[in-house]
């Protein structure tokens, strides 16, 4: 276990990090806009005495820190830095203070913790190796992870071993869950298409190619690519989120467009290219029929999260010096969302874990990415020692 010294270290500056992360939380920032938060991260870490280098991937920041003890491992810790475009309603004291933009994925949070990890790791040099505090931007879809790495982060920075944490509302405080492979999904984006001539849809719907009835059956057949060509052993999951067509005041009027879009989640890449394959082939089938014309497009966004075995069991090793083996889930379930931490994965081993966040007195929670959403302050001195711990078993036990 943590010795108690530390975990009373990091207790001392706890109100520090909480008003830190309160200090973010009422200033959001939306991805590659985040100069004011990475202008706050640099500052701290420079008062610690960390090495600090800004600009990365426009608004990242990289601290290094080296170690007092012989060794020339390296280990990368990463958070993200940005909000979301969503209207604060929990009315809290230390509420977004910007219309429209709100913490609410815990990033805030994700930012505090690793700094502290900077603050107590900058006065206690006694671990081998050297420390890469890598915070990122633009997770929140725009592939700030994706930048980060296209721009040399691992050559400027060179890592064995790379980890993430991020944290799950309902997960009871004082836990972690994490599992080897493939633990989250890979976000992709789909839209079509379907294209006809329209016409009256009173007087003489005959005379129209009527894109609406291939749009519906193409709809209601996305599902089938889950239901009879994916594995019963595999996961994944595909969604319509937006259908445009025609205008609400001329519903006499058959459209000569509509427009369907979606996303789809998926482990594996060969799920994956299926996915994209069936939904293509549906698409034009469909159009076919009915004498229109389909124009598919899928885009692939983020990668399967994929946490390399070795990494992951330094991870539960880290977690359990800290809460104890009983309260690290090494096999969690996998989770159907998306991260581009999955991009540093990809170039680098390593592995993403999830703290638990709380659950309400009622067993609800509030989840990411609603309006009443908050990081649970009392986890930061969780996350911070879990950070500590991982670099204490970390760089000369990742390989």
């Amino acid at each position: 276990m943590l010795d108690q010294d530390i975990h009373a270290a990091i207790a001392s500056f706890k109100d520090d990090l909480v008003a830190i992360r309160r200090d973010i939380h009422a200033h959001p920032e939306l991805g590659f806009e985040e100069t004011r938060t990475a202008a706050l991260v640099a500052a701290k870490l420079r008062e610690w005495g960390v090495e600090v280098h800004e600009g990365i991937a426009k608004t990242g920041v990289v601290g290094t820190l080296r170690g007092n003890l012989p060794g020339n491992r390296s280990i990368g810790l990463r958070a993200d830095l940005d909000a979301l475009a969503l209207t604060e309603k929990t009315g809290l004291p230390y509420a977004s203070t910007v219309p429209g933009k709100m913490h609410a994925c815990g990033h805030d949070g994700h930012t505090a913790m690793l700094l502290g990890a900077a603050r107590y790791l900058a006065a206690n040099r006694d671990f081998a190796g050297t420390v890469h505090f890598i915070f990122q931007p633009a997770e929140e879809g725009l592939g700030g992870g994706r930048e980060m790495v296209a721009e040399g982060l691992f050559d400027r920075f060179p890592v064995d071993a790379v980890y993430g944490m991020h944290n799950e509302a309902g997960l009871p405080v004082g836990t972690f869950a994490l599992r080897p492979g493939p633990y989250m999904a890979a976000g992709d984006t789909w839209q079509v298409s379907f294209v006809g001539t329209g016409g009256h849809g009173g007087a003489a719907p005959h005379l129209a190619t009527d894109p609406t009835v291939p749009a519906a059956n193409f709809i209601l057949g996305v599902q089938t690519i889950i239901g009879r060509n994916i594995p019963a052993s595999e996961a994944a999951v595909i969604s319509v989120g937006h259908i445009a067509a025609g205008n609400a005041g001329a519903p006499n009027i058959i459209p000569d467009t509509v427009f369907v879009k979606g996303t789809a989640r998926s482990y594996s890449p060969a799920i994956r290219d299926l996915i994209e394959r069936r939904l293509t082939e549906l698409a034009n089938a469909h159009a076919a029929a009915h004498g229109c014309r389909a124009e598919p497009v899928y885009i692939r966004r983020y990668p399967p999260l994929v946490n390399d075995p070795a990494a992951t069991a330094t991870a539960v090793t880290a977690a359990a010096g800290v809460v104890g083996d009983a309260n690290v889930n090494a096999d969690g379930p996998r989770h159907t969302g998306s991260e581009d931490f999955a991009f540093m994965l990809e170039a680098r081993p390593g592995a993403m874990i999830m703290i638990g966040n709380g659950v309400n007195d009622d067993g609800t929670a509030h989840f990411v990415h609603t309006p009443h959403y908050d990081f649970n302050d009392e986890i930061i001195p969780v996350g911070v020692a879990y950070w500590v711990s991982l670099v204490l078993n970390g760089p000369a036990a990742a390989r």
